[in-house]
């Protein structure tokens, strides 16, 4: 860590190339320089957000007015020559931006980025005053050589020299959730609990709290020590899609009504993460999107899930990733200021298009790629996503009989090598099973991708492509 750049080699010795930990970190923060052109056509109407509109939350602990927009930095930008060298000109030009109109809450931690955000968001935020932000970020000790109370005290301490502070506004237990002998392993055991709280009271850590990824049981077990920990926030997913359907998605995944509703009857402020459940909520179905569109002509699919994210009372802050300064402008648009949902509007999105999405029955992928780096190269989150995408936009060639089958076929495995390298495709799986455990979502990867290898197989029989 105390090198500048560190490699990718490196990072995965240190943290565990099957841990979540390096999911995270080599897969976020690598978006193609043809993303970013498709973010400036789709935005090129945009207009500027105004600079003194931001809505904030009070954090009833500390008294903090925190934006309601926060600044998620896993998917940072890079050069457009380089995508594995980040840009850090432009990361410092979009927190600059972000502060001028208000956006005060900057998510991170060790391992996002290639183990290099935390070094370039301190970069960009050290060149604003310190009581200008609030900076949070986490204690991501999955590999179990950090479980020791040691390196876990040395990954707390070089979070604060990344991030060139003296204390943190808000730390976090990062991904808890996994089981309790898990978490007495990672927090409990070694004694990192009593040594945070010891911290808190020093004053170098202002908010502990914990981001939620799994079991109900862990969740309820989390809160049920309030009184020994005093918990001072929690992150938790939240959308329109998982509000109800979570479970019915992927079985054993908890609905974010529940987790909300645990929160806020103990007065503890929730953090949001995946507004958009990776780009899910924006890449619908075209018919979906005309529909949204023609109910709101003048902002965005992303602002619908944005303003859903944000209208529950107790939500402190609602975190997402920007790569683009097009995203930053338009989720400002969202927040600057927030015009809540109405009944009608919330039940509209319940009723009608979460249940059209959840119809579809996409492998329910978030692209958060904790499942990567995988030990054979697949490409597990491009395939899904390849997958949903010709789904959404019926382009699947499902029937034989149909007119369009054979024009399906060609294009689905056309632009499935396209988006997927032949040696990173789902016949390369050899069901190891190393995948499963990381994903947030409960997906069983080896049969999704058995089952999608097994269709691929037969189109490209029935084919000369």
């Amino acid at each position: 860590m105390e090198k500048k750049n560190i490699s990718r080699r490196s990072f995965l010795k240190m943290f565990g190339a099957g841990t979540v930990a390096t999911a995270a970190a080599v897969a976020g923060c690598k978006p193609g320089n043809k993303a970013g052109e498709e973010a400036a056509d789709e935005y090129k109407n945009q207009v500027e957000p105004p600079k003194d509109k931001m809505t904030f939350r009070t954090n009833p602990r500390t008294g903090d007015k925190v934006s309601l927009l926060g600044y998620g930095m896993m998917r940072l930008p890079t050069k457009p020559d380089n995508d594995q060298e980040f840009d850090q000109e432009m990361i410092n030009r979009e927190v600059d931006y972000a502060l001028e109109h208000g956006l005060n809450y900057f998510d991170t931690s060790p391992v996002y980025c290639m183990g290099q955000s935390e070094r370039c968001t301190g970069i960009a935020l050290s060149r604003h005053p310190r009581n200008s932000y609030f900076v949070a970020t986490k204690l991501s000790n999955f590999n179990h050589d950090y479980w020791t109370r040691e390196k876990s005290i040395e990954m707390y301490r070089n979070s604060m020299k990344e991030l060139q502070v003296d204390y943190i506004d808000y730390y976090l237990l990062h991904a808890v959730g996994g089981g309790m002998e898990e978490f007495n392993g990672r927090y409990v055991d070694n004694g990192i609990m009593d040594f945070l709280m010891k911290e808190r009271e020093a004053g170098r850590i202002r908010n502990l709290g914990f981001s939620f990824h799994g079991q109900q049981e862990v969740f309820d077990e989390m809160l049920s020590r309030q009184d020994e920990y005093h918990w001072d926030f929690v992150q938790i997913e939240l959308n329109y899609l998982d509000w109800d359907y979570a479970n019915e998605i992927n079985k054993g995944n908890v609905d974010a009504s529940y987790l909300y509703d645990e929160l806020h009857k103990r007065g503890i402020p929730a953090v949001i993460m995946e507004p958009l459940l990776g780009g899910r909520l924006v890449k619908l179905p075209q018919y979906l999107m005309t529909e949204l569109k023609q109910r709101d002509p003048e902002h965005s699919v992303a602002s619908w899930a944005f303003r859903y994210a944000g209208t529950p009372e107790g939500v402190l802050t609602v975190l997402s990733g920007m790569t683009y300064m097009e995203h930053l402008k338009d989720n400002l648009l969202s927040y600057s200021p927030l015009k809540p949902l109405t009944d009608e509007e919330m039940e509209y999105l319940h009723g009608d298009i979460a249940k059209k999405i959840v119809g579809l029955e996409n492998i329910p992928c978030n692209d958060c790629k904790y499942c990567m780096p995988c030990p054979y190269g697949i490409d597990i989150p491009a395939i899904f996503v390849h997958y949903n995408k010709c789904k959404n936009e019926g382009m699947l060639p499902m029937d034989a009989g149909s007119e369009d089958y054979r024009r399906n076929r060609r294009r689905y495995l056309i632009s499935l090598d396209r988006a997927v390298p032949r040696e990173r495709q789902p016949d390369h799986c050899i069901q190891c099973g190393q995948c499963e455990p990381h994903c947030p979502q409960k997906i069983h990867i080896p049969r999704e991708l058995a089952k999608l290898d097994k269709m691929i197989e037969e189109l490209k029989q029935q084919s000369d492509i």
